[in-house]
């Protein structure tokens, strides 16, 4: 397995995976709106995108944002999205992504990554054995423009 930052020239490589992680999510199939998306992302320099490959077969990815704590006056990435393909799964492709992740604030020197998670996502086991905590100090809100 091999870990790399994506760049938009692997646009079409992420379309499929990044599709699928919304379907997980139960939202509709759009490969054109995914594309779009991410090629919006990746215009504006919005985005950090690490691959995880098989070969030469992108078999998952993780997407970083840059947001801003005004407290420690310190950028954070928000890990919005995490995902790995089903057949890849349980080999250790997350927990590769993760680290990726991590490595890549301790090199920009930021303060940490936050990431939200639906309550029922297995996934938090491995959140929690690579060292994430659980924020129980603070609320979280959202307010939808509907």
């Amino acid at each position: 397995m091999q870990i790399r930052q994506a760049s938009h020239k692997d646009l079409e490589l992420i379309v499929p995976l990044f599709n699928a992680y919304r379907v997980f999510y139960k939202q509709e199939s759009d490969l054109d709106a995914a594309r779009s998306f991410l090629k919006e992302r990746f215009s504006n320099n919005e985005n950090v995108i690490f691959l995880a490959f098989e070969g030469e077969e992108p078999i998952g990815f993780t997407q970083l944002f840059t947001t801003f704590s005004s407290v420690s006056m310190k950028p954070f990435f928000v890990l919005n999205d995490l995902y790995v393909s089903p057949e890849s799964r349980k080999k250790g492709v997350g927990e590769a992504l993760l680290h990726a992740a991590k490595e890549h604030c301790r090199i920009l020197n930021y303060k940490g990554l936050a990431l939200e998670t639906a309550v029922d996502n297995p996934a938090q086991q491995l959140y929690e054995r690579l060292g994430w905590q659980k924020d129980e100090a603070y609320l979280h809100y959202f307010w939808t423009n509907k």
